[in-house]
Protein backbone atom coordinates (compact mmCIF):
# COMPACT_ATOMS: atom_id res chain seq x y z
CA UNK A 1 0.00 0.00 0.00
CA UNK A 2 1.39 3.39 -0.91
CA UNK A 3 2.07 5.91 1.84
CA UNK A 4 -0.52 8.44 0.74
CA UNK A 5 -3.34 5.90 0.75
CA UNK A 6 -2.28 4.55 4.13
CA UNK A 7 -2.16 8.04 5.60
CA UNK A 8 -5.60 8.85 4.20
CA UNK A 9 -7.03 5.66 5.67
CA UNK A 10 -5.40 6.29 9.05
CA UNK A 11 -6.89 9.79 9.12
CA UNK A 12 -10.33 8.48 8.24
CA UNK A 13 -10.11 5.66 10.79
CA UNK A 14 -9.27 8.22 13.48
CA UNK A 15 -12.32 10.27 12.49
CA UNK A 16 -14.41 7.10 12.59
CA UNK A 17 -13.21 6.43 16.13
CA UNK A 18 -14.10 9.99 17.10
CA UNK A 19 -17.59 9.41 15.70
CA UNK A 20 -17.94 6.23 17.74
CA UNK A 21 -17.06 8.05 20.97
CA UNK A 22 -19.32 10.98 20.05
CA UNK A 23 -22.29 8.72 19.46
CA UNK A 24 -21.92 6.53 22.54
CA UNK A 25 -21.26 9.52 24.80
CA UNK A 26 -24.36 11.36 23.62
CA UNK A 27 -26.47 8.21 23.87
CA UNK A 28 -25.16 7.50 27.39
CA UNK A 29 -25.14 3.86 26.30
CA UNK A 30 -23.77 1.62 23.57
CA UNK A 31 -20.82 -0.59 22.74
CA UNK A 32 -17.56 1.31 22.20
CA UNK A 33 -15.00 -1.48 22.76
CA UNK A 34 -15.86 -3.73 19.84
CA UNK A 35 -16.74 -0.76 17.65
CA UNK A 36 -13.25 0.66 18.06
CA UNK A 37 -11.59 -2.70 17.35
CA UNK A 38 -13.19 -3.01 13.89
CA UNK A 39 -12.71 0.64 12.87
CA UNK A 40 -9.67 -0.01 10.67
CA UNK A 41 -11.04 -2.80 8.49
CA UNK A 42 -14.41 -1.06 8.20
CA UNK A 43 -12.63 2.11 7.13
CA UNK A 44 -10.63 0.19 4.53
CA UNK A 45 -13.65 -1.58 3.07
CA UNK A 46 -15.92 1.44 2.80
CA UNK A 47 -13.29 3.97 1.77
CA UNK A 48 -11.16 1.94 -0.61
CA UNK A 49 -12.34 -1.56 -1.47
CA UNK A 50 -16.09 -1.86 -1.74
CA UNK A 51 -18.06 -0.92 -4.85
CA UNK A 52 -20.58 1.47 -3.27
CA UNK A 53 -22.18 4.84 -3.94
CA UNK A 54 -23.45 7.00 -1.05
CA UNK A 55 -25.67 8.83 -3.53
CA UNK A 56 -27.23 5.53 -4.65
CA UNK A 57 -27.05 3.26 -1.60
CA UNK A 58 -29.33 0.56 -3.03
CA UNK A 59 -27.74 0.17 -6.46
CA UNK A 60 -28.05 -3.45 -7.52
CA UNK A 61 -24.39 -4.23 -8.19
CA UNK A 62 -23.05 -2.71 -4.96
CA UNK A 63 -20.90 -4.78 -2.64
CA UNK A 64 -22.74 -5.70 0.56
CA UNK A 65 -21.63 -5.72 4.19
CA UNK A 66 -23.49 -7.46 7.00
CA UNK A 67 -22.51 -6.35 10.49
CA UNK A 68 -23.28 -9.66 12.14
CA UNK A 69 -22.11 -8.31 15.49
CA UNK A 70 -24.81 -5.68 15.30
CA UNK A 71 -24.15 -4.14 18.70
CA UNK A 72 -21.10 -2.45 17.17
CA UNK A 73 -23.44 -0.26 15.13
CA UNK A 74 -21.64 2.89 16.38
CA UNK A 75 -18.74 1.93 14.11
CA UNK A 76 -20.93 1.20 11.09
CA UNK A 77 -22.80 4.48 11.55
CA UNK A 78 -19.58 6.46 11.90
CA UNK A 79 -18.09 4.83 8.81
CA UNK A 80 -21.23 5.53 6.79
CA UNK A 81 -21.43 9.14 7.99
CA UNK A 82 -17.78 9.80 7.22
CA UNK A 83 -18.30 8.23 3.78
CA UNK A 84 -21.15 10.64 3.03
CA UNK A 85 -24.29 8.56 3.51
CA UNK A 86 -25.65 11.04 6.07
CA UNK A 87 -24.31 14.01 8.09
CA UNK A 88 -21.61 13.26 10.65
CA UNK A 89 -23.44 15.48 13.16
CA UNK A 90 -26.30 12.95 13.13
CA UNK A 91 -24.07 10.53 15.07
CA UNK A 92 -25.01 12.51 18.19
CA UNK A 93 -28.56 11.13 17.88
CA UNK A 94 -27.47 7.52 18.50
CA UNK A 95 -30.14 5.54 20.38
CA UNK A 96 -32.33 8.59 20.93
CA UNK A 97 -36.10 8.46 20.52
CA UNK A 98 -37.04 9.22 16.93
CA UNK A 99 -33.52 8.75 15.60
CA UNK A 100 -32.86 6.35 12.74
CA UNK A 101 -29.54 5.46 14.38
CA UNK A 102 -30.74 2.89 16.88
CA UNK A 103 -28.68 0.47 18.98
CA UNK A 104 -28.56 -2.09 16.17
CA UNK A 105 -28.58 -1.42 12.42
CA UNK A 106 -31.97 -1.35 10.71
CA UNK A 107 -32.18 -1.91 6.97
CA UNK A 108 -34.51 0.51 5.22
CA UNK A 109 -34.08 3.26 7.80
CA UNK A 110 -30.36 3.98 7.60
CA UNK A 111 -28.87 4.49 4.12
CA UNK A 112 -26.00 2.07 3.55
CA UNK A 113 -27.26 -0.60 5.96
CA UNK A 114 -27.70 -3.81 3.96
CA UNK A 115 -29.12 -6.09 6.67
CA UNK A 116 -30.82 -5.66 10.05
CA UNK A 117 -28.75 -7.32 12.76
CA UNK A 118 -28.63 -7.62 16.53
CA UNK A 119 -29.29 -11.24 17.50
CA UNK A 120 -25.77 -12.65 17.45
CA UNK A 121 -25.01 -15.48 15.05
CA UNK A 122 -27.71 -14.66 12.51
CA UNK A 123 -25.96 -12.11 10.32
CA UNK A 124 -23.55 -14.56 8.71
CA UNK A 125 -26.52 -16.65 7.52
CA UNK A 126 -28.00 -13.56 5.85
CA UNK A 127 -24.65 -12.89 4.22
CA UNK A 128 -24.59 -16.46 2.90
CA UNK A 129 -28.01 -15.89 1.35
CA UNK A 130 -26.83 -12.70 -0.33
CA UNK A 131 -23.74 -14.44 -1.67
CA UNK A 132 -25.72 -17.41 -3.01
CA UNK A 133 -28.19 -15.04 -4.64
CA UNK A 134 -25.31 -13.30 -6.36
CA UNK A 135 -24.00 -16.62 -7.63
CA UNK A 136 -27.39 -17.76 -8.92
CA UNK A 137 -28.08 -14.41 -10.53
CA UNK A 138 -24.68 -14.10 -12.13
CA UNK A 139 -23.98 -10.86 -10.27
CA UNK A 140 -20.47 -9.54 -9.66
CA UNK A 141 -20.95 -8.08 -6.18
CA UNK A 142 -19.07 -9.33 -3.14
CA UNK A 143 -20.45 -9.85 0.36
CA UNK A 144 -18.59 -9.11 3.58
CA UNK A 145 -19.74 -10.21 7.03
CA UNK A 146 -18.18 -8.97 10.27
CA UNK A 147 -18.48 -11.27 13.29
CA UNK A 148 -17.27 -11.10 16.87
CA UNK A 149 -15.12 -13.82 18.38
CA UNK A 150 -17.66 -14.22 21.19
CA UNK A 151 -20.40 -14.41 18.59
CA UNK A 152 -18.91 -17.52 17.01
CA UNK A 153 -19.85 -19.42 20.15
CA UNK A 154 -23.29 -19.53 18.50
CA UNK A 155 -24.02 -22.83 16.77
CA UNK A 156 -25.78 -21.25 13.80
CA UNK A 157 -22.48 -19.63 12.78
CA UNK A 158 -21.09 -23.08 12.06
CA UNK A 159 -24.22 -24.12 10.16
CA UNK A 160 -23.65 -21.07 7.96
CA UNK A 161 -19.96 -21.98 7.64
CA UNK A 162 -20.92 -25.44 6.39
CA UNK A 163 -23.45 -23.92 3.96
CA UNK A 164 -20.95 -21.42 2.52
CA UNK A 165 -18.32 -24.07 1.86
CA UNK A 166 -20.84 -26.49 0.37
CA UNK A 167 -22.06 -23.91 -2.14
CA UNK A 168 -18.52 -22.68 -2.86
CA UNK A 169 -19.37 -19.08 -2.02
CA UNK A 170 -16.10 -17.51 -3.09
CA UNK A 171 -17.87 -14.14 -3.30
CA UNK A 172 -18.24 -14.21 0.49
CA UNK A 173 -15.61 -12.92 2.91
CA UNK A 174 -16.23 -13.24 6.63
CA UNK A 175 -14.18 -11.21 9.11
CA UNK A 176 -13.85 -12.49 12.66
CA UNK A 177 -12.86 -9.71 15.05
CA UNK A 178 -10.68 -11.56 17.53
CA UNK A 179 -10.21 -9.05 20.34
CA UNK A 180 -10.38 -11.83 22.93
CA UNK A 181 -13.06 -10.23 25.10
CA UNK A 182 -16.83 -10.38 25.38
CA UNK A 183 -19.34 -8.92 27.82
CA UNK A 184 -18.57 -11.52 30.52
CA UNK A 185 -14.78 -11.44 30.17
CA UNK A 186 -12.20 -13.39 28.19
CA UNK A 187 -13.69 -15.51 25.43
CA UNK A 188 -11.53 -18.50 26.35
CA UNK A 189 -12.88 -18.36 29.92
CA UNK A 190 -16.54 -18.01 28.89
CA UNK A 191 -16.66 -20.56 26.05
CA UNK A 192 -13.44 -20.92 24.10
CA UNK A 193 -13.83 -20.90 20.29
CA UNK A 194 -10.13 -21.62 19.78
CA UNK A 195 -8.50 -22.64 17.51
CA UNK A 196 -10.63 -20.39 15.29
CA UNK A 197 -8.45 -20.85 12.22
CA UNK A 198 -8.43 -24.64 12.38
CA UNK A 199 -12.19 -24.79 12.86
CA UNK A 200 -12.86 -22.77 9.71
CA UNK A 201 -10.30 -24.81 7.79
CA UNK A 202 -12.12 -27.96 8.86
CA UNK A 203 -15.36 -26.50 7.48
CA UNK A 204 -13.68 -25.95 4.10
CA UNK A 205 -12.87 -22.24 4.25
CA UNK A 206 -9.83 -20.35 3.03
CA UNK A 207 -8.33 -18.85 6.19
CA UNK A 208 -6.19 -15.71 6.53
CA UNK A 209 -4.91 -14.38 9.87
CA UNK A 210 -3.88 -10.73 10.22
CA UNK A 211 -3.14 -7.85 12.57
CA UNK A 212 -6.41 -5.86 12.60
CA UNK A 213 -4.63 -2.53 12.89
CA UNK A 214 -2.15 -2.85 10.02
CA UNK A 215 -3.54 -1.50 6.74
CA UNK A 216 -0.94 -3.35 4.69
CA UNK A 217 -2.08 -6.66 6.14
CA UNK A 218 -5.74 -5.71 5.75
CA UNK A 219 -5.26 -4.88 2.07
CA UNK A 220 -3.29 -8.05 1.36
CA UNK A 221 -5.92 -10.24 3.07
CA UNK A 222 -8.91 -8.62 1.34
CA UNK A 223 -7.20 -8.85 -2.05
CA UNK A 224 -6.30 -12.49 -1.48
CA UNK A 225 -9.90 -13.25 -0.54
CA UNK A 226 -11.12 -11.64 -3.75
CA UNK A 227 -8.82 -13.84 -5.84
CA UNK A 228 -9.75 -17.11 -4.12
CA UNK A 229 -11.84 -19.40 -6.30
CA UNK A 230 -14.20 -22.12 -5.11
CA UNK A 231 -14.00 -21.34 -1.37
CA UNK A 232 -15.38 -18.73 0.99
CA UNK A 233 -12.69 -16.82 2.89
CA UNK A 234 -12.51 -15.87 6.53
CA UNK A 235 -10.13 -13.17 7.72
CA UNK A 236 -9.36 -13.67 11.40
CA UNK A 237 -8.11 -10.34 12.63
CA UNK A 238 -6.30 -10.10 15.95
CA UNK A 239 -7.49 -6.80 17.37
CA UNK A 240 -7.42 -4.65 20.47
CA UNK A 241 -10.78 -4.03 22.08
CA UNK A 242 -11.15 -0.28 22.58
CA UNK A 243 -8.30 0.44 20.12
CA UNK A 244 -7.30 4.10 19.99
CA UNK A 245 -8.54 5.16 23.42
CA UNK A 246 -5.92 4.37 26.05
CA UNK A 247 -8.19 3.71 29.02
CA UNK A 248 -10.57 1.50 27.00
CA UNK A 249 -7.99 -0.80 25.45
CA UNK A 250 -8.13 -4.51 26.36
CA UNK A 251 -10.79 -4.05 29.05
CA UNK A 252 -13.98 -6.11 28.94
CA UNK A 253 -15.93 -3.53 30.94
CA UNK A 254 -15.87 -1.23 27.89
CA UNK A 255 -17.80 -3.83 25.90
CA UNK A 256 -21.08 -2.07 26.63
CA UNK A 257 -20.52 1.11 28.63
CA UNK A 258 -20.56 4.79 27.74
CA UNK A 259 -17.89 7.29 28.87
CA UNK A 260 -18.79 10.02 31.31
CA UNK A 261 -17.92 13.65 30.52
CA UNK A 262 -14.38 13.42 31.88
CA UNK A 263 -13.71 10.18 30.01
CA UNK A 264 -15.28 11.59 26.85
CA UNK A 265 -13.00 14.63 26.99
CA UNK A 266 -9.95 12.45 27.52
CA UNK A 267 -10.88 10.11 24.65
CA UNK A 268 -11.53 12.96 22.24
CA UNK A 269 -8.33 14.69 23.30
CA UNK A 270 -6.32 11.55 22.54
CA UNK A 271 -8.00 11.06 19.17
CA UNK A 272 -7.64 14.75 18.25
CA UNK A 273 -3.94 14.54 19.07
CA UNK A 274 -3.65 11.50 16.80
CA UNK A 275 -5.54 13.29 14.04
CA UNK A 276 -3.32 16.38 14.30
CA UNK A 277 -0.23 14.17 14.16
CA UNK A 278 -1.46 12.40 11.03
CA UNK A 279 -2.48 15.63 9.34
CA UNK A 280 0.84 17.22 10.21
CA UNK A 281 -0.63 20.05 12.28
Amino acid sequence: MDKELKKRLEITATKVRMGIIEGVYNAKSGHPGGSLSIADIMTYLYNHKMNIDPQNPTMHDRDRLVLSKGHTAPCLYSVLANRGYFPVDELKTLRKSGSRLQGHPVMGKVPGVDYSTGSLGQGISGACGMALSGKVGGDSYRVYAVLGDGEIQEGMVWEAAMFAAHYKLDNLCAIVDNNGLQIDGKIDDVMSPYPIDEKFKAFGWNVICINAHDFDEIESAVNDAELKSGQPTVIIQKSVKGKGVSFMENLANWHGAAPNEEQYNQAMSELNAKLNELEGN
